[in-house]
Order: structure tokens, then sequence, then C-alpha cells
């Protein structure tokens, strides 16, 4: 017998590329996984614990988050506002403002406080359909304070109905006490300190750096991707989103799961990612928030069949969002991704960003049975809705949790 039966559904399976929608059907669960699906009814013997009728609801594979920094204490809405006022982001650096204010923040915050800060945001990302998420380290920058936020994130995807990937994001940025100093932060702390305790304690499930005028170079970058390879975890990169570093072809030479951002990447960038099978992650709420005018090379993607991933880019300074389905729409009005492409790039193409491509992403057979039902007449409506509540219903690995 079968724990799930859903029957009157629409199935849009995310194997093709148009997001294709199949006639009214069923899909059949066991054992958290996708046990049978076809159109029409089920076949005579088919039996279930449970029976849900979708009554003509759009089923989608689960959303897929894969480019989060969602554990992170405090916010820095003041900043925002000291910025339409004129203020200078250097201004507000060097008053103590950005990504140090957050650091301090999250340095000083307890296992417990961070915690229920960030569950806040991963409950928000899960009422929008969100069944799995990548969670960055990052605002630690110490040893310590890296391996809390590992923590947290690990304990997070233990206590909610979601699957959490953690990445350490070490090199994300210089901490106060290195200022002037980024080779000996990256050799002493990032290299001989963090990655090898994140791997030791298994913390970690991949290692991502930034690599970029204000982060750090394409030498410091390689260093950290030789000690991630050397602890046998995969990389990811913030690549080429105020300039164009070449961080996109360091990462494809890795054969890096994903460079994201990439509002600066060029030709050669794009080719070495697509012979490398490296993902790339769009972020536009950054984009937005920002207020920049580079858009990433979409056609450049396209042309060197590059998959695309979407993802919220959840951070407190530039992209203070927990909204997967409103990154739909800005993905294809701001970047002019198709809505196929977009609902992809949340679907199937998250899931091969974060390594999971053989298990998640797509409604198939053996799969697992991460699936959302959306009061929609076609996956287009998923993008061309700006913050609109059409999810009727998420399920995790086979089981329907309240949309908390």
């Amino acid at each position: 017998m079968n724990d799930l039966l859903i029957r009157n559904t629409r199935i849009a399976a995310c194997r093709d590329a148009a997001c294709s929608v199949w006639p009214p059907g069923y899909v059949t669960i066991a054992n958290g996984r996708i046990a049978a699906l076809g159109t029409g009814d089920p076949p005579a013997a088919t039996s279930a614990q449970q029976e849900v009728d979708a009554a003509g609801a759009l089923l989608t594979p689960g959303l897929i988050d894969c480019h989060t920094h969602l554990v992170y204490a405090g916010d820095r809405a003041r900043e925002f506002e000291m910025r339409l006022e004129g203020v200078s982001y250097e201004e507000i650096a060097r008053a103590g403002g950005g990504i140090v204010s957050t650091v301090r923040r999250t340095r000083e915050a307890s296992d417990a406080t961070l915690l229920a800060e960030s569950a806040g945001r991963l409950k928000s990302l899960m009422r929008h359909g969100v069944t799995t998420v990548e969670i960055k380290s990052g605002y630690g920058l110490s040893l310590a304070a890296e391996l809390k936020s590992l923590r947290v994130a690990r304990t997070l995807g233990e206590r909610h109905a979601v699957d959490v990937r953690t990445t350490l994001l070490a090199a994300h940025a210089l901490p106060p006490e290195y200022a002037g100093r980024p080779d000996a932060y990256i050799d002493e702390v990032v290299i001989a300190q963090v990655i090898p305790e994140a791997a030791r304690l298994g913390l970690a499930d991949a290692v991502d750096a930034f690599c970029d005028t204000i982060g750090f170079t394409l030498a410091q970058t390689r260093r950290v991707f030789e000690a991630a390879r050397d602890h046998g975890l995969p990389v990811k990169l913030h690549a080429e989103q105020l300039s164009n570093q070449h961080g996109a072809a360091l990462a494809a030479e890795f054969g890096a799961l994903s460079a994201d951002h990439l509002e600066h990447l060029d030709d050669a960038g794009a080719l070495a990612m697509a012979e490398a099978g490296t993902v790339a992650v769009l972020l536009p709420g950054a984009y937005y928030f920002l207020r920049d005018t580079h858009v990433p090379p979409v056609e450049l993607l396209r042309r060197h069949h590059v998959p695309i991933a979407v993802a919220t880019d959840c951070n407190p300074g530039t992209s203070p969002t927990t909204h997967l389905p409103l990154m739909l729409n800005m993905a294809c009005t701001l970047f002019r991704l198709t809505p196929a492409e977009a609902l992809l790039g949340v679907t199937r193409h998250a899931a091969q960003a974060l390594g999971l491509a053989a298990t998640h992403g797509t409604v198939e057979v053996g799969k697992v049975a991460d699936l959302c039902l959306w009061d929609a007449e076609q996956p287009a409506a998923l993008a061309y809705e700006i913050g609109a509540g059409s999810l009727r219903a998420r399920f995790k690995n086979g089981i329907q949790h309240p949309l908390e």
C-alpha cells in the first residue's frame, strides 16, 4: 500500500525545457519517494493510506532555494534608510556598519538567539513552497563563529520539514582584526582552521568564496578551493558580481557546483562553466536591491547551454527577502528569463546547483516526494504573480505540512 495518493492534479514535472503540463492525473508516494505517476485515474488496484483530491491544482516539484545567507543576527534596515538619504556605503562601513555590523552581532549572538532569528526566515521560505534550502555561513569570520553558524544551519534542518544543505563561506569578507592582511586571514583562519574543522565535524556540504574587487583575489580563492578539495568538499563561488575577475573560469576548473551572481561574466567564463557542468545561479533580489544596471548575460548562458538557477540570496545587506516565487517574477522582468526557465531555476537546475539532481528537482518515479500544489492554471502564473499566495499545499518527503 502507498502512503499517499494525489489524484486529479495537473503535473508540471520540470523534466523538459518548457515545463510542460500533463493532462489531469495522479501521483502515488511510498516511503517518502514518488512510487508512480500518470495521466487519468490511477490503476484500479492503487490503494493508499491517505488520498488528496487536488481538484485540478497544478503540481510542481518542491521549490529549492540554492543560495541563501539565512543564518545571521540583527538587520540593516537603518543602513538602507541612510543609503536612501545619500550616505555612501563606504561612509556607512567606516562608521562600523555594513557587513562588519552583521559580523559583530552574529558573533555576539548565542546559538539559541541565532537559531530563533534564523528559524523565522526559514519558516517564511517554507510558506512560499521551499522544501530544500542552501544556507551559507560567512557572518562569523572566525573559527568559533563560523562553526556556530554551520551548527545552527544543521539544527534548522533537523527541526523543520525542509532539507538544509550547508556551505562554508568563511572567505566572504575580511574581519576587522585582519584589516589590511587578507592573505594572512585566508591562510591562518580559513585554510588552516575553519575548512579542516568544518570538514572533520561534518558541518559543511560545500565551500564557497567571494571573488571580487571588494572580496578576495583569484589567487586567494584558488588556495581556498585547493583546501576544500584536500578535504573532500565541493566548491561554489560568488563570481563576477561587481567586475570580471575570471572567477567563473576558476570555479569551472575545480568542477564547481555553481557560480553565482555573474553580472560581469564573459564568453570564456560561460564556456568554461558549460564544459564543467557548473550551474549559473542568478540572484535578482540583490540586483534589484542594489539598483544595479549591469544585467547578467542570459543570452550568453543560453548560447553555451549553461543551466540557469534562481535563488533569493537572502541576506541582511543586499537581498533581505524570503520570497522565492517573487524571484521568479524578478528573473523574468529584470533578466528576461522565460517563465519556464525561471521555474526550472528553482527546481531542476537548483537541485543541480546543490549536487542533488539525482534525488530532487523533478517529479519522477524514485525521486524524493517534495511537491507543491498551486492554485494556478499554468506554470507561467507562478512567475506572473507579484507576491501572491497561490500555494495550496506543500509536501515534504510525501507528508503534507501546514503552511505556517
